[in-house]
């Protein structure tokens, strides 16, 4: 039997049960009115205003979404990527969120793995989810951006490699006793351990995002979830049915979601990059479609709104969170 994560039974409840999060930050900053308005006022893109982020996060936990997930991006790359992801740095802002929030997972999509030390990973995430009461999900990812890897002196061709050595790390110290790392000439017998201790025996659910460098079968046997990027209908059956193929335990696949909502309720559902501009109808009717494709959890990026967040929060969680009831 697979073991018992509290977050991840949260996060993906089974029986075609599919549950919503948010990806933070909770901004409208891609809507081109509010582009606009940065421009004029010198503004760079892809930064963010975190001004009210404490409050949309509280009011998203209270509205029921069933996650809240933070980006892990070192560096603002204005030429190349031109979006700094959640901004603040990962592990403190999930510190903060455990402390403001009270029912949501608290997941990175995704940590990258092979630019930090793994067993400050593991102290970190674990610290997270003794704070939080179990609720710590870690996103893992390989990292694509080149320019990061020599700035860490990291080697960005071995990032494979380092990938699955820092997960092996990540479970031995949450094995609880002794630590024992053969790879690094560390035994049992010296006594070392990574404290806290993650809430559950089980440790901290792992989710692998994208190919990670690594091989599908590898990753089904190694991870706890599938993230994945964002997929139209075809494409997303395709993967999900590969990824249910190789799992005995029916493992969740988890995918995020570029939303555009439409204040028209009725609007269809028309594709933009990485997810969909929908009314509210369109969009229940294409998420009931996803969890019949074998999606457990999706996590909507609010940043192309042309309306404020909170009230997209507000008509998400009136219309299209009862479809979805989280755990």
């Amino acid at each position: 039997m697979a073991p018992t994560h509290p977050a991840l039974t949260r996060l993906a409840p089974g029986d075609e049960r599919l549950t919503l999060g948010l990806e933070l930050p909770l901004d409208n900053d891609w809507g081109t009115g509010r582009g606009r308005a940065d421009r004029a006022a010198g503004r760079p893109f892809g930064v963010p205003d975190l001004t009210a982020h404490t409050e949309l996060a509280r009011l998203a936990d209270r509205l029921g979404f069933a996650a809240l997930w933070v980006r892990d991006v070192p560096l603002y790359d204005p030429l190349r990527f031109g979006d700094a992801g959640s901004v603040f740095e990962t592990f403190t802002h999930l510190g903060h969120l455990a402390a403001v929030t009270q029912n949501a997972v608290l997941a990175t999509g995704a940590i990258v793995l092979p630019l930090r030390e793994p067993l400050l990973v593991a102290k970190a995430a674990a610290t997270v989810d003794v704070l939080s009461g179990g609720r710590m999900l870690l996103g893992l990812a390989s990292g694509d951006r080149p320019v990061e890897y020599p700035l860490f002196r990291r080697d960005f061709q071995a990032r494979g490699e380092a990938f699955r050595e820092g997960v092996a790390t990540l479970r031995a110290a949450w094995r609880g006793g002794p630590l024992e790392l053969p790879g690094a000439g560390l035994g049992a017998d010296r006594q070392l351990e990574v404290l806290p201790r993650p809430v559950a025996p089980a440790g901290i659910p792992i989710a692998v995002a994208g190919g990670a460098q690594q091989t599908r079968d590898w990753i089904a046997e190694h991870a706890d979830a599938s993230l994945n990027y964002p997929r139209e209908l075809g494409a997303l059956r395709i993967r999900t049915r590969e990824w249910q193929a190789l799992n005995e335990e029916a493992k969740p696949y988890l995918t995020p979601m570029v939303l555009d909502l439409l204040p028209d309720a009725g609007a269809p559902a028309r594709p933009i990059r990485l997810g969909l501009s929908t009314g509210r109808d369109a969009l229940v009717e294409h998420l009931r479609t996803m969890a019949g494709l074998g999606v457990s959890h999706v996590s909507f990026n609010l940043r192309p709104n042309e309306r404020p967040v909170a009230e997209v929060l507000q008509e998400l969680a009136e219309h299209v969170l009862p479809h979805f009831p989280g755990a």
